[in-house]
C-alpha cells in the first residue's frame, strides 16, 4: 500500500478514485506499550518528553494502520493526500490522532 501526502505519486496512474478514508486512535498521552508513566515520572522532563514521544508513535502507528484498512476495503493500493490531525482531549491525558486521505487505484 502506497501512502502520501501529495495529490498524485510520481511514475504511477491513478485510474480510480475510491472514496475518502480515515484512521484514528487515541491513548493516554503517559503510556506506551501498556505501562503507564509513574508521578514521579511526570516530573522527570526528559523521561517524560521520551514516553511521550514513544506514546504519540505508537498511536499514531494505530491510526496509520486503521487508515490502511479501510483502503483495503475499498479495494485500494493507495492513498493519496494525507492529512494528520493529532488533538489533546480536553482536560485528560488523552492524544486522539486522526489520519484522513483519499483512497486510489493506481497501475
Amino acid at each position: 500500500m502506497i501512502l502520501t501526502t501529495t495529490p498524485n505519486i510520481e511514475n504511477f496512474q491513478i485510474v480510480d478514485y475510491l472514496g475518502i478514508v480515515t484512521g484514528t486512535a487515541y491513548n493516554s498521552s503517559y503510556s506506551y506499550k501498556g505501562i503507564k508513566m509513574s508521578f514521579k515520572d511526570m516530573f522527570n522532563t526528559s523521561k517524560y518528553y521520551e514516553n511521550y514521544a514513544a506514546g504519540l508513535e505508537s498511536i499514531k502507528e494505530k491510526a496509520f494502520q486503521n487508515l490502511k484498512e479501510n483502503a483495503i476495503k475499498l479495494d485500494a493500493n493507495a492513498v493519496v493526500g494525507i492529512q494528520l490531525d493529532i488533538e489533546p482531549v480536553a482536560n485528560s491525558t488523552t492524544l486522539l490522532v486522526s489520519i484522513t486521505g483519499t483512497a486510489v487505484k493506481v497501475k
